[in-house]
């Protein structure tokens, strides 16, 4: 059976941002979300290259 530090449900931008801290942190983490298309859609952090800071939306 696997095993996960950090099980992160939904991809969006909170989640993906979430997940991505615990991994560079040297966790093993798990992203659970309904759409593959649709992960980190609205990133609003650049350093992850988020779009949502040169949007107007």
């Amino acid at each position: 059976m696997e095993t996960y530090d950090v099980i992160v449900i939904g991809g969006g931008h909170a989640g993906s941002e979430a997940a991505l801290s615990s991994a560079r942190l040297g966790c093993k983490v798990m992203l659970l979300t309904m759409n593959l298309d649709t992960i980190a859609l609205m990133s609003c952090n650049p350093a992850i290259g988020g779009v949502a800071k040169g949007q107007l939306v």
